[in-house]
């Protein structure tokens, strides 16, 4: 279903939570592939692995099979952004990770010994993560010729390499040498402006990159266009827009003012695609600029949306707007989820399920975009906006499913340690404008909830077939978004300033705004927001129901000191994080995420801590399974994330069950 011009129903968040929640425990004191000997049995695109070797019963016997250190770690004085978050792939026996600086290492999958390795040659930037590659088999090859089996692997500078994933060796017949230099739609500021950083898609022998624009450099930013290649040679195939530049395009409807100057609405996470349909589906963010739309009035289709293109072509089959004229930031963060669901006759159904920073879950059929889960377009809030900015009056909403997260602030909500603590909070709530979901940004500064990081984010969600259950882990500290008018900012041009509980600035040549983002702390340094600030839920997307929910992180280790025993103080109370879950057949859900390097497993069932491990460094990845010589192990990448201030590393770690 395409109804273009009517409405068809990076992230960044703020850092500092170590130094916050330090503060916060202070205020306590004071009132895909199968090769011989292996079996992959897991699907990245649900994060379902069906091996049930490792299950509810023995999970707590796991011990650690093997740990490697990819090399690539911050450097003393490295201000800039850096996070681990591979899900490493098993591909001809070899279980393959990319390194934050997207040096690829193929891995012995039961030991942890070097393969082969593979150094794309980035130039040095600021911006260093690599979330994943993409593989293609090509059927036309003879057995054992070189590339018959390849790795596509983009890259910071916006390039895309074809890597022969038995040798580590470059293709020479695809692109030149085995590279394709990607164009811009714009020269970039500096390197890395636009790059490559989620792992690439392949559908029918075309591979689909997407892109992460930097944001709020410039409104006038580069496109966030998706461009498609043969995956044998590497010649352009197609490319698509999600901001249309054509009159004729049928959502150049709902750009009021067309689309002169407006970038971004780019594809910064993964896609999923579908040989059988011949379609590739992208979760599209929001146009330029993130947080001030007055130059971009109306709906702002395909922005903020799903869209599914046609393989072989890159043509438009249908489109799911899930933010009208994004203002919040509230970019669609994770990989669509390909599952069966009943759809109106009970007969399941090939079906697409999106989770969303709002904390809400849609599904739809996915060959045509029907909603299988109805959505109702409901009234939001309008009141206070600045001048200029025309808001949409109903946003939509999945009916009958319920939120992940809670959908609102006020005054109300606000928590503390102690009753000082609470009053603070209060006291610095009504600073701000306030309210339910999709409340307008504001110069008085607006609490955002969801927060502009999620709610879910990058890491998604892991989804049970047999149970219908999927897990999704959540940040729960709301954000402070402020539109300063630029004469006042202090920003400098083009700079993104980040302290700790100060937030970040934004400021713009081309805005007549500075953007500053805050989390929503008391002035001791705690969250203003009733625990757990970060949470892992189940829920029944079937029935439509919340199962059970947990705290996900403990706090004790990020405090300055440990409060006395006598006061018995819960600090199992969430901390914000990053990364996915991994659910398995054994009924167990596995998930790092937290800042207080810890990996976890819960019973799918329950919500009960079945294991836990320390990591070396946060682990803000998706963890993934795999069979060899049959044993299972669950692998997961543990190498933080700068952004929230976590412990930062370089390993990789194994584990299975002990002999």
């Amino acid at each position: 279903m395409t109804r273009p011009t009517g409405r068809t129903s990076g992230a960044r968040a703020p850092g500092g939570w170590s130094t916050a929640l330090g503060i916060a425990g202070l205020a306590v004191l004071l009132p895909l592939a199968h090769a011989q000997g292996e079996a992959a049995a897991y699907d990245p695109v649900t994060q379902y692995s069906s091996l049930a070797q490792i299950n509810k019963n023995n999970v707590s016997e796991l011990e650690l099979a093997w740990e490697f250190h990819t090399g690539d770690r911050p450097g003393e004085g490295f201000d800039g952004l850096m996070s681990f978050q591979d899900q490493p792939s098993l591909i001809d026996g070899n279980l393959v990770v990319c390194s934050v600086k997207r040096k690829l290492t193929a891995l012995d999958p039961a030991t942890g010994k070097t393969q082969w390795t593979f150094d794309p040659q980035e130039p040095d930037v600021k911006f260093r993560k690599c979330r994943g590659i993409g593989h293609w088999v090509d059927a036309q090859a003879e057995d054992g010729a070189q590339c018959k089996s390849r790795i596509f692997l983009g890259t910071v500078d916006y390039r895309l390499i074809a890597i022969d994933a038995k040798t580590g060796t470059p293709c020479e017949d695809f692109g030149e040498a085995g590279t394709v230099t990607m164009p811009t739609s714009k020269p970039v500021l500096w390197p890395g402006e636009v790059a490559a950083t989620s792992n690439p898609a392949v559908v029918n022998g075309v591979v689909v990159v997407g892109s992460a624009v930097a944001d709020n450099q410039r409104v006038d930013s580069p496109s966030g266009r998706v461009l498609a290649f043969d995956a044998r040679s590497g010649a352009p195939r197609w490319e698509f827009d999600p901001v249309p530049r054509s009159a004729d395009d049928p959502a150049m409807a709902s750009w009021k003012k067309g689309t002169q100057g407006i970038g971004q609405g780019n594809v910064w996470s993964s896609m999923a695609a579908d040989d059988a349909l011949d379609l590739v589906y992208l979760p599209t963010t929001s146009p330029s600029s993130d947080f001030y739309g007055a130059i971009r009035p109306g709906d702002n289709h395909y922005t903020s949306s799903v869209v599914a293109l046609r393989g072989s072509t890159g043509e438009v089959v249908w489109h799911q707007q899930l933010t009208h004229h994004n203002v919040w930031d509230y970019d669609v963060p994770a990989r669509p989820m390909l599952i069966d669901y009943p759809g109106k006759d009970g007969q399941m159904v090939p079906a697409l399920l999106q989770n969303t920073k709002m904390g809400l879950v849609f599904i739809f059929d996915r060959a045509t975009g029907e909603p299988l889960v109805p959505i109702e377009e409901r009234p939001v809030p309008q009141g206070g906006k600045v001048a200029g900015e025309i808001l949409s009056p109903t946003q939509p909403f999945p009916a009958g499913m319920p939120a992940l997260m809670p959908q609102s602030f006020s005054p109300d909500d606000a928590w503390g340690f102690s009753f000082i603590d609470r009053w603070l909070c209060k006291r610095e709530t009504k600073k701000y404008v306030y309210g339910p979901i999709y409340t307008p940004i504001t110069e008085q500064g607006t609490i955002v909830v969801p927060s502009v990081g999620g709610g879910p984010n990058w890491g998604g969600g892991g989804y049970d077939p047999a149970s219908h259950i999927m897990v999704v882990p959540t940040n729960r500290v709301p954000i402070v978004v402020s539109l300063v008018p630029s004469a006042k900012g202090t920003a400098s041009v083009g700079e993104v300033s980040l302290e700790s509980a100060a937030g970040m600035a934004f400021k713009m040549d081309d805005s007549p705004y500075v953007f500053n983002i805050k989390p929503l702390l008391s002035p001791l340094g705690s969250p203003c927001s009733a625990p757990p600030w970060a949470a892992l839920t189940a829920i029944d997307i079937v029935d439509k129901k919340i199962v059970w929910e947990v705290p996900l992180g403990d706090i004790g280790k990020m405090m300055p000191f440990q409060p006395p025993a006598f006061l018995n103080f819960n600090t199992r109370l969430g901390t914000p994080g990053a990364g996915g879950p991994l659910v398995t057949a054994g009924g167990v859900a596995f998930i790092g995420y937290t800042l207080d390097n810890t990996f976890r497993a819960f019973d799918l069932h329950t919500g009960k801590t079945l294991w836990e491990t320390e990591l070396p460094a946060a682990g803000t990845a998706v963890p993934v399974s795999y069979e060899v010589n049959g044993e299972q192990y669950v692998v997961i990448a543990a190498g933080g994330h700068t952004m929230y201030q976590s412990t930062m590393g370089d390993s990789v770690m194994a584990y299975k069950l002990k002999r």
